[in-house]
Order: C-alpha cells, then structure tokens, then sequence
C-alpha cells in the first residue's frame, strides 16, 4: 500500500475522533443496522472543515480540496474498516457498498475557489469543489433516481430510489440588466447554470432567493447538446450585510431639523431624485416613493407599500420611478414581453419534468416590481395582480398529464415585494366613457377595477398636469437633453445617489415598534372613517386593509425619519397621505383634508418648515376632533394647541 495513502488515513480516523465525527458516523450506523429494509448502498455525510484538515495533514487537506471524488475514497476505506472492526453494521458486505459524501464547512476565501457564472470559459472538466453564489431563477419538480447505479429503476417503490430536483442559477448581475436606469455603465456576459440537488438537498431552495453554494462541475450530455452544470454539495442562504450608518451629510442634516419629527423627512422629500427632477417638485409622490423603498424586506409577514399613481406626465413619472428603483438592490422594471408572475415550462434537461420558470415579481424579492402603465394590461392580467396583492401569493398549475406524472399539482410560489404602477389620465380618459357626478375630490379610476386600486396601499396623483408644466420641471428636462451628465443642482452633490442607495438600505433595516399613543391614532381614525364613509348599498368603502396600510405608512415615516420608535407625528403623516388616497377614490370626508395634504405649499427655506410644522399640528388637533366625534370609543387625550 502506498504510505502516503495509509498516512492519509490515519489523519483521517484522527481528525473524525476529535471533530466529534466518528461519533456521528458510530450512530448513523446504528440506525443502518436497526433498520429491518435492506439497503444495497450505506450512505454517510460527513462534514469536514479543510482548514482544520489542513493543520493536520496539509497533503489530506489539499487533497480534499482538489480531488474530492478520490479523497472520499480515502474515508471510505477508513468507515468500512471501522464497520467491520467495530461490528457496526451485520449485513455490509464489500466496500463498494458505502457510500461518502464529503461536506467541507466552507472554502478558502480565494479567487481560484471561486466559480463566477458570469465569466468565461466556465471550468468544468477540474472536477473538485468550488464555492459560487447566485439568484435562483427556475425550479424543477422534484424526480427520482436510483442511487449509487448508473441505471434507472422505473419502480417508483424500489428503496434505493431518492430525491433529485434540477435548478438553474444565475448571477446576482442579472438583477443590474432589469433595473430601467443605472448608472452602472459596465458591460457583463449573463449566463444561468444547471444545479442538481440530490438526496437531502432537494426542496432546500426557493425560488427567487439568493443562494451560496459549494459544489463541483460536471458535464450532462443530452442528446447533441452538453450542458454545463454543478452537483451541488451545500447550501446557504446568501444575506448580505448592510451599511453600519448614513453619510456624514445626512447626519448633518438630521441634526439640523431635530427640533421638529416632521423636517428631516420633509427635507429629504424636497431634494430626493434631483438628477432627474427638480427640487421642490413632485414632494407627494418622492416622499410615497421614499417610504414604499425603506418598507422592503425579504422576511415572512413583512409590511408592504404598493404605490398606484394617477399623472398626465407619464414620461416624467417614468423617469422618476425608473430612477428610484436602483436604489434598492432588487429593483425590478417588467419588461412587457415577459410574465410578472411565475409560469411553467418543461424541463430542457430531458427529463420531461416541469420547471417553474421565475418572473419579474419573484426576482423583486425584498425590492420594488415596477410594472409600468397599469391600462396596458388585459383582464386576466389585472385580476391575478389583484389576488397576488391580497394575498401576496400565486398559485403555479402543473398539469400532471403533459409532464409525466399521474396527478396534477399546484405549487404556491411567495411574493414578497411592492408594486408600482401609474394610470395615463389622458390616454384613459380616451378608451371609456368617463362617470358623472362625482363626488368632492374624486377622480375617475373607473378604467380600473375598484377592488384592484384598492389592493394598491397608496393611490398619488401628481399635481402637476403636462398640459401646465412648472417652469423649473421644463428648465430641468431641456437641460439634461442638452447635456445629459450635467450635475445641475448643488444639492445633487451633496447628497449623490451612492448616499440614497446607502440610506435606504441603512433605513430599511432598523427595527421599529409602535408606541401606544401612535396605535390608539391609527386605530380611532380607522374606526371613525368606517363609520364616515359608507353608503347604503354597499356598507363602509373603507377596505379591511386599510388599518395594514397605515401602520406600514407609520413604520415606513420612523424608518425614514430614522427611528426605531413609531410616534404619534408619524401615524399622522401616515393617515393624512391614506386619507387623501381615499378621498381620490371616494371623495372627500368628514375629515375634509386639503388636496395636497402632507406639502400643502412649497419648501424654499426655514420658515417654510415651520409653517408646515404648524399646519400639520392643526392636522392632528382636528384629526383628534374627527376620532372624538365618529369613534367615541377611543379613548385620546386631545390637548389645546
């Protein structure tokens, strides 16, 4: 025997004695030999940490890491020794009957380690562990295979058969390729990858997620056509940590309006996204804009913040929006030709398997799914948006006959991000035939199906209508068509889009709870305006969902104002923009809040701010009176201003 491999060997039985493995191996045996099914292959996962490896015998370690299928010999020689020696399993005959799969906790932090799915040539012939990370963009149902044979057995109850699922992957680039505006000039190669889960693996990714994962190329043939793909080892859930703080200039800033919990925000609204419109224009729709980002988040049962915008200045809003979407990581601009939702294709492999194809809405995951003009889509389209945003689910067909399987099948997929969307007021008003009689304040959305303006958490229009354009918007877009790079404003370099992208993500993530006082607001204008606003026929237009949107508005305000505690200031700004939603789609109320409730005029220095403060504690005192009048049953303490 070569002493080099018995060298190996010993190193190995010493490191599974002292990293608790052979302890572990000692059990899985035991549940072998207890078993009454006989089992053609013994399978064992063995983890394994190759920088501990390493310190033991660099020549194991190294060759763990570069020829894994032959290191996994070496275990396997050393298991079936500790088998027979220790009388661990009666009915184990030959070593061939064991099966290792060797696990490493992880890889050298090394460029060579390191399989990008966006460079080329994809090295798939070294066949040893790489580590590479990537968005799952399609998913497999979940076959069988027979494990440990070369063949197939086509008898689904043979006890050797175990899970495989296919998945491919693709680089976290992609997501740059989606945005509708970036200033990321670069120039990438995207290509998605095969991934083949087996055995323990299958089911352990969704789709959508992004993903680390430690695995080795191979090469599938199938038919003419060679696939590159990777036998996927491990698993992880990739979560990148975000910024510590904000810029140093946002700071400033928050110290200078500390007096008041309403400037910062109002501030930040007024000079937000003047790369691409004026400040002091469109503050509404910017402030909407800035909660909907900081009110994202990948986590089960999040707050979501889904913006419906009425213009006439489709082009600007466009702008606007495409803008705002890089500031997240996942922001998303559908493009037309695609599907929002996921869809079902079969497998390209050969296996005649469906695959669940991902969509824009799942690729927004934690982000914003902008989805453009609202009446360019049909029917069908229209009520599965609804029910996505009721339920923040969708509902996958698999019909089992045209993909090989016996029963059809359904597959709920999760989504989780906010959709932006806007209605063109001129082109719609063209396609129908408008109501009459409206109510104060209404504004026809009647081309639109009312319970899906009501599943948008904010409907915003913008008061600036294209026939009447404001002079700084007009100066601004023949500017930037002159010169498209110019930095037109000062406070675009004092506050560059870099810092947005920084703060959002920063804000985003802080932990916000809801103080008393905030709550017993949100809950007496919630229950006043059920009473307030009905009607005869159809009992309160006030939707269900109405208390979930003002408390998302209100975390989204601390957030943004970059606190961790939800004060009755927020839950006012948060009732003032939900109330002037509804009063564009029923009219005005008891309440009687102004047009432009939350900027009723404009920002141009310290006095303004303070005027603003003023009008807005008027706010609350009425707001107070109107939950007084309409929900006695809220106890609040109005004081006298």
């Amino acid at each position: 025997m070569d002493p080099e491999i018995q060298k190996m060997r010993e190193v190995v039985l010493v490191y599974l004695d002292r990293s608790g493995g052979l302890q572990k191996f000692v059990h899985d045996c035991k549940k072998y030999n207890d078993s009454k099914q006989s089992y053609a292959v013994y399978r064992f996962i063995i983890s394994i940490n190759p920088s501990d490896i390493a310190e033991l015998d660099a020549t194991l370690g190294n060759y763990i890491l570069h020829n894994p299928l032959q290191a996994a010999q070496i275990f396997q020689s050393v298991c079936f020794v500790a088998i027979k020696t220790l009388s661990l399993i009666e009915q184990l005959q030959t070593e061939a009957q064991i099966s290792i799969l060797l696990k490493p906790t992880h890889l050298p932090p090394l460029p060579s380690y390191v399989l990008s799915l966006s460079a080329y040539p994809f090295n798939y012939t070294s066949q040893r562990f790489y580590m590479s990370e990537g968005i799952v963009i399609a998913m497999g149902t979940v076959t069988k295979y027979t494990q440990g044979a070369r063949f197939l057995c086509t008898e689904e109850t043979c006890p050797f058969s175990e899970d495989k699922q296919i998945v491919e992957m693709i680089d976290a680039k992609i997501l740059n390729a989606l945005k509708g505006y970036s200033t990321d000039k670069s120039h990438f190669r995207i290509q998605a990858f095969t991934l083949f889960l087996r055995d323990e693996l299958a089911n352990k990714m969704t789709i959508g997620n992004h993903y680390r994962i430690i695995g080795i190329p191979a090469c599938v043939q199938n038919g003419l056509q060679a696939t590159a793909c990777i036998e996927v080892n491990s698993v992880q859930l990739y979560k990148p940590n975000g910024p510590s703080s904000v810029s140093d200039n946002f700071k400033y800033l928050l110290s200078l309006t500390s007096s008041s919990c309403w400037r910062f925000t109002a501030v930040l609204a007024n000079i937000f996204a003047s790369q691409v419109v004026p400040p002091g224009t469109y503050n509404t729709l910017k402030l909407a804009i800035l909660l909907s980002l900081v009110q994202t988040s990948e986590k089960e049962n999040a707050d979501y913040l889904d913006l419906l915008i009425m213009t006439s200045d489709t082009l600007v809003i466009d702008r606007l929006l495409n803008y705002s979407l890089c500031l997240l990581p996942r922001g998303i601009r559908h493009p037309p030709s695609s599907d929002i939702f996921p869809s079902v294709s079969k497998d390209k492999h050969g296996t005649g398997s469906a695959s669940i194809q991902a969509c824009s809405a799942v690729l927004a995951k934690g982000g914003i799914c902008y989805i453009g003009d609202l009446s360019s889509y049909k029917k069908d389209k229209l009520e599965l948006l609804q029910s996505v945003l009721e339920s923040r689910t969708t509902t996958v067909f698999i019909p089992g006959k045209k993909y090989g399987e016996e029963a059809d099948q359904q597959v709920t997929v999760s989504v989780q991000t906010n959709f932006w969307s806007f209605v063109d007021v001129d082109s719609s008003s063209k396609k129908h035939i408008q109501k009459e009689n409206f109510l104060i304040g209404q504004m026809d959305v009647s081309l639109i199906p009312v319970n899906l303006v009501d599943g948008f958490g904010l409907l915003i229009y913008n008061e600036l209508p294209s026939c009447r354009l404001s002079s700084p918007v007009v100066h601004h877009i023949l500017k930037k068509a002159i010169n498209p790079e110019a930095v037109l404003y000062k406070v675009s370099q004092q506050f560059r889009t870099q810092d947005y992208e920084e703060f959002i993500l920063f804000a985003r993530n802080l932990p916000v709870v809801l103080k008393s006082e905030a709550e017993s607001l949100i809950q007496g204008y919630y229950l006043a305006s059920r009473r307030v606003r009905r009607d005869s026929i159809h009992g309160s237009t006030l939707s269900a969902s109405a208390l979930k949107i003002l408390i998302s508005l209100a975390k989204a305000h601390a957030k943004l104002s970059l606190r961790k505690t939800v004060l009755e200031e927020d839950a006012v700004i948060a009732i003032l923009l939900l109330e002037s939603s509804l009063t564009l789609k029923h009219g005005t109320s008891a309440l009687c809040v102004e047009p432009n409730p939350v900027f009723p005029f404009d920002l141009s220095d310290e006095n303004s701010l303070q005027q603003r403060d003023i009008y807005l504690m008027q706010c609350h005192h009425q707001l107070l009176k109107f939950i007084a009048a309409y929900s006695p049953g809220i106890h609040i303490n109005i004081h006298e201003e």
